[in-house]
């Protein structure tokens, strides 16, 4: 018999986080969160998101053991400001037993009901800059530390509880060696010309922050016309800046700015750190620390986070001066490989952004839908 239970206590939410250890402990290719962080996360104190979305955790039992875990979501933002009467649900994890994940998505279609929500999505976290997306293809490969892993068997879970596809996500990779200049290095000395563009260069944490706030700014302008895009709040800037900011080399971080200094293009490249959140195995202490900033200083992999145009100079060749930048940062530093995190496949305007490159597509997810 399968049993459901709300959580409520620390203790219950430790649980909540460290069940995937259980449930991926023989995976080569499962990347483990730090715990603290993830706690963190779910912390209505901490995280500013609750201050406009409210979520519920459940937890699976059988046979007085763990067996699954959801999150259920609500993000009034979205819901009152796009009037998307949508239903979220995330961090959603199983044994093989459909008794189990039917169990708990009953628990997040109910709450959607009580709302009057008229459907439900997952897997999705609290907004854009979170998770999202059941793997579909590319079990055999590692996944990066800004996305979820899971077992191949997830997708007959969701048709098996009447999901049907909502959108669809591809990762892709390509080599280093793959990059070359002659595709954007005439053309962003031209684009700089033209539109008397600065492309900026950072050492030091501290000299990102004074953008930083135009950067999530821009991040909302030129996300705005996708799907579901929910914009970043004032308050979560700070949170974020926290989070993502710090933990990310300076050099890594480029910006592109007019002759007023305002920001009309960014990007942010990430260490690959999955190798490392392995050996740390969600413990900062005591090595930890040490894996985690031996990856930050010496991976030879890196991981495309986010990019952003202005929408105003979007097809005018801004990513040309970005790439320009990395060509230059990562020819000195030896990198050999660079990953993309999750796109929507719909996204022509990225995908056309990387074409020059040969990438290869490694992975596949998707997020899925049930009206409620």
């Amino acid at each position: 018999m399968i049993t459901v239970k709300e959580i409520h206590s620390k203790k219950e939410l430790r649980d909540f986080v460290k069940f995937p250890f259980k449930l991926y402990k023989n995976s080569k290719y499962w990347v483990p969160p730090i715990i603290k962080q993830e706690l963190e996360t779910f912390d209505k104190d901490k995280n500013p998101i609750f201050k406009d979305a409210e979520a519920r955790f459940f937890l699976a039992y059988k046979n007085n053991e763990i067996v699954g875990r959801v999150a259920a979501i609500v993000n009034w933002l979205e819901v009152k400001g796009q009037n998307q009467k949508k239903m979220r649900f995330g961090w959603f994890d199983f044994i093989d037993d459909k008794d189990v994940s039917k169990a708990l998505i009953e628990e997040v279609q109910r709450i959607g009901k009580e709302h009057q929500l008229e459907y439900t999505e997952g897997p999705v976290g609290f907004s854009n800059l979170d998770k999202v997306g059941v793997m579909t293809e590319g079990f055999e490969s590692i996944a990066p530390m800004i996305t979820w892993y899971n077992h191949p068997y997830y997708v007959d879970h969701y048709k098996a509880l009447g999901y049907t596809v909502e959108k669809s996500y591809s990762e892709s990779k390509f080599p280093f060696e793959n990059v070359k200049p002659e595709f954007f290095k005439k053309a962003q000395e031209l684009i700089k010309r033209r539109y008397n563009l600065t492309a900026l260069k950072f050492t030091k944490t501290s000299e990102v922050m004074p953008y930083a706030d135009k950067m999530f700014d821009l991040f909302n302008e030129s996300y705005s016309s996708l799907s579901s895009f929910v914009a970043i709040t004032d308050i979560q800037k700070e949170y974020f800046k926290k989070k993502f900011i710090s933990f990310v080399n300076p050099e890594y971080i480029k910006f592109v700015v007019d002759k007023d200094d305002e920001l009309v293009g960014f990007a942010i490249v990430m260490p690959a750190f999955a190798k490392a959140l392995q050996k740390a195995n969600g413990k900062l202490l005591p090595f930890g620390f040490g894996h985690i900033l031996n990856a930050k200083k010496n991976s030879k992999d890196v991981i495309f986070y986010l990019i952003g145009i202005h929408p105003n100079y979007q097809n005018k060749g801004v990513h040309a001066v970005i790439f320009n930048e990395y060509y230059e940062t990562f020819t000195e530093l030896g990198i050999q490989t660079c990953y993309r995190t999750p796109e929507l496949e719909d996204n022509e305007a990225i995908h056309k952004i990387w074409k020059h490159f040969d990438p290869l597509v490694y992975k596949r997810r998707k997020t899925f839908r049930k009206s409620l």
